[in-house]
């Protein structure tokens, strides 16, 4: 991660504050029957995404569409507590719907810091940041969080008494009243790379990798709210991922990878990578943004970063 974060030693865990969001990560990030609490469901919302629908023939035609990009980025400013550093520099940046964009850089770049601006883990300024045109400062954060969805370096698992993989899945929508049917888990297991049978197993008996595909499984589980678009759901959806897969053995890790290029390819999902892997991104990437001490300095695609110009960026890539 880029950003600072206030943390606090625990017994077997850390403590990190996101503006305000609390995230309690460990080699097996789990929330006990005792911690299902306020910020527990707040976290679990900030991960939201939204139910699969839709005709796949539909959805790869509407990612390829064209037209105005997913997330508009313009001016896009951070500076450090305090009034310190200036962390984001007036980023400017567009995502194409529909597209897979890597974003990598040095550490202390800004990275995730820009990535957590998307779906308001802290605050941008008005205009900074649009949605299909809208400005994000304008919507509801959790309606915003529904249509705009993250996945964290840990994956964050229920795992007391009872707590199985389709209940860690049916988590998000069950807290809005909506009770997930066991053939839309298996629908979205399956979807995240994922034995569907899984549903039935205890969280606590996961993999990091396991867990990180059904932490995936439960981002895509959640309908958006007031979606102003017509097309299948994914294509209205736009995944974060910050580091997801650094955890992660290479098996794991190209599970992962293959799942969200299938995600891309047949269901139109717009993601937005934070990686420190150029070999990574230039496997899933798109388009690739080179974000050097707070500035933009580089969008290509993955085939053209040894044409990068920016002296820092060049050395960064010759390093990787």
């Amino acid at each position: 991660m880029d950003s600072a974060s206030h943390q606090q030693q625990q017994p077997s865990s850390q403590r990190a504050n996101h503006a305000g969001v609390e995230l309690i990560t460990s080699p097996a990030f789990r929330l006990s029957d005792g911690e299902e609490d306020d910020e527990a469901r707040e976290l679990l919302l900030d991960v939201g995404g939204l139910l699969l629908a839709g005709d796949e023939d539909e959805a790869t035609a509407a990612a390829g569409s064209g037209g105005p990009p997913k997330i508009r980025v313009r001016g896009l400013r951070r500076r450090a507590a305090g009034g310190g550093q200036e962390i984001l520099r007036g980023v400017d940046l567009d995502v194409p719907r529909g597209v897979v964009v890597g974003v990598i850089g040095p550490s202390g770049s800004g990275k995730s810091t820009l990535l957590r601006a998307l779906n308001r883990l802290w605050e941008p300024a008005a205009g900074a940041v649009l949605l299909d045109g809208d400005d994000i400062c304008c919507l509801d954060v959790r309606a915003l969080r529904r249509r705009v969805g993250m996945l964290f370096q840990q994956p964050a698992m229920f795992d007391g008494t009872s707590r199985t993989v389709a209940y860690n899945v049916r988590y998000g929508p069950q807290l809005r009243g909506k009770k997930l049917t066991d053939a839309e888990v298996q629908n979205l297991l399956s979807l995240a790379d994922l034995d569907p049978a899984m549903a039935s197993k205890p969280a606590s008996e996961l993999s990091v990798g396991q867990a990180q595909r059904v932490a995936l499984a439960r981002t895509l589980a959640n309908e958006p709210e007031a979606c102003p678009c017509t097309q299948p759901h994914l294509t209205c959806f736009v995944l974060l991922l910050d580091e997801p897969t650094s955890a992660l053995d290479p098996i794991s890790t190209q599970n992962i990878e293959d799942t969200l290029v299938r995600l891309k390819k047949t269901k139109g999902l717009t993601t937005v990578m934070v990686s420190h892997s150029v070999k990574q991104i230039q496997r899933i990437a798109d388009l690739v943004c080179l974000l050097v001490a707070g500035e933009v300095v580089e969008v290509l695609p993955p085939s053209e970063l040894s044409n990068a110009r920016h002296p820092m960026a060049r050395r960064f890539l010759e390093l990787s």
